[in-house]
């Protein structure tokens, strides 16, 4: 299906909340892949694994924690997602095709326990043959916090994506291209 043209790298994008946004507070953020997708050349973007990253920043001070519970209001739940499509800033069912990978982050603030929920991640694809191949020019990421962190402090999300630059078969660049074109609609 695809044929490596580079190894792989690791491309990350981070998403800060607004302090005050509130409990159910969307945040997002674009990656562009335009330096890796060439449509003439069927060049797309083999995604190997992805990886969310939770922490707390203190927006006065600039300082990062991953000690999530000091700067939460209560328990808390975040849920990440990786997209392909633009999802207009919700977030989409399981069921979606522009669904890259997700993740839920839960967190009982009263005994410090964390737990990944319904949503396992980190989501790995494995070898090249295997990897979820994408040929759009970005790709979009959005988090979903339950709660607010506290005042002054914002919440930090990370994605860490493994991936490397290939190239297709025109059978398979349409097909995918077809695919995406189609979960557009």
């Amino acid at each position: 299906m695809a044929k490596s043209k580079t190894g792989s790298f690791t491309l990350t994008e981070r998403i800060t909340s607004v302090t005050g946004g509130g409990a159910g507070a969307i945040f997002d953020g674009t990656l562009d892949l335009g330096a890796y997708v060439d449509v003439g050349d069927q060049q797309a973007i083999a995604i190997e694994s992805v990886d969310f990253i939770v922490q707390a920043i203190e927006t006065d001070t600039g300082v990062v924690s991953g000690n999530l519970a000091a700067y939460a209001t209560g328990n808390a739940n975040w849920t990440m997602q990786l997209t392909d499509l633009n999802p207009g800033g919700a977030v989409v069912t399981a069921d979606d095709n522009s669904l890259i990978a997700s993740g839920t982050l839960g967190l009982t603030e009263a005994t410090i326990a964390y737990s990944l929920g319904p949503d396992l991640y980190p989501d790995n694809f494995g070898k090249l043959d295997e990897s979820r191949m994408v040929v759009n020019d970005s790709l979009y990421f959005l988090c979903d916090a339950s709660t607010d962190a506290s005042t002054n402090d914002s919440w930090t999300v990370t994605v860490r994506i493994r991936a490397r630059i290939v190239k297709l078969s025109t059978k398979d660049w349409m097909a995918i291209a077809i695919q995406s074109t189609a979960s557009d609609n």
